[in-house]
């Protein structure tokens, strides 16, 4: 049997999720970076940061010190935890504190939606982790980024929002508790609110969005439409400021609720 793992993601998540209240995560893709000590040597300050998660992973990556990157992130990380978003079996460490076990639903790669996930399985139960079963969902204006071209899968487009929220019903039926759903990397404009909203509405669980929220309205539109947690890039990276910049905001947004 499983052993009996902690909950610490999960409870952050579904708190966010219960209380109305916003949490923002930052993607880290390691392939950007040359060497794992390149975090502590640039990224020391986000451990005074108020980020809810690190995210680390990525859709084409292969690198042989994965566990060394996460190593390098959570001495930069402080409190915050440190969170496999994984691009394939290969992206997996016994010192990160949860893992999102992804299943690809948006398209219909059998190797996303449980191949992979076979072979995962048993490493990650002997590594410990607490697993967040995670349906994902590629949705944008049809634009093909990167991720879309690894995983020789077409996203749904925000013109399609009953479909996305077809396919989200269909994860909830299937028993997956956490949804993320993402415009892919590099992409310019966001998952249309209008799509955040549909999946809102009818399912009831923690619910991602990230891809393409560069500026502040982007976020704004993502939290009005119910995004319980927000996903940050490169645009962090290039940017510093500009996590300051919403996390103000989502500060705010936080405190207004508790006021109202």
């Amino acid at each position: 049997m499983p052993q009996q793992e902690t909950r610490k993601i999960s409870n952050l998540l579904q708190s966010l999720n219960q209380s109305k209240k916003k949490g923002l995560a930052w993607l880290i893709d390691p392939d950007k970076f040359p060497s794992a000590d390149y975090f502590i040597e640039n990224f020391d300050w986000v451990k005074d940061s108020d980020l809810d998660l690190i995210l680390v992973g990525g859709s084409d990556f292969e690198r042989s010190d994965f566990s060394e990157i996460i190593d390098s992130i959570k001495k930069i990380s402080g409190e915050i935890p440190v969170v496999i978003f994984p691009g394939s079996q290969l992206q997996l460490a016994e010192n990160a504190d949860a893992i999102l076990f992804l299943s690809l639903l948006s398209g219909r790669n059998p190797d996303l939606l449980i191949g992979q996930h076979v072979h995962a399985a048993p490493k990650i139960l002997k590594m410990g982790l607490e697993v967040l079963p995670t349906a994902y969902l590629l949705v944008n204006n049809g634009e093909i980024t990167r991720v879309h071209t690894v995983s020789q899968t077409l996203p749904i487009l925000n013109s399609n929002p009953t479909l996305v929220k077809n396919t989200a019903l269909a994860g909830y039926y299937l028993g997956l508790k956490y949804f993320f759903i993402d415009a892919g990397s590099g992409a310019t404009n966001p998952v249309s609110s209008q799509v955040i909203e549909s999946v809102k509405d009818l399912v009831p669980c923690p619910l991602i969005v990230g891809g393409g929220i560069d500026n502040l309205e982007k976020l704004k539109d993502a939290f009005e439409a119910g995004a319980d947690l927000v996903v940050l890039g490169n645009v962090i990276e290039k940017d510093p400021g500009f996590l300051s910049e919403v996390l103000d905001y989502k500060a705010w947004y936080n405190l207004s609720l508790n006021i109202n």
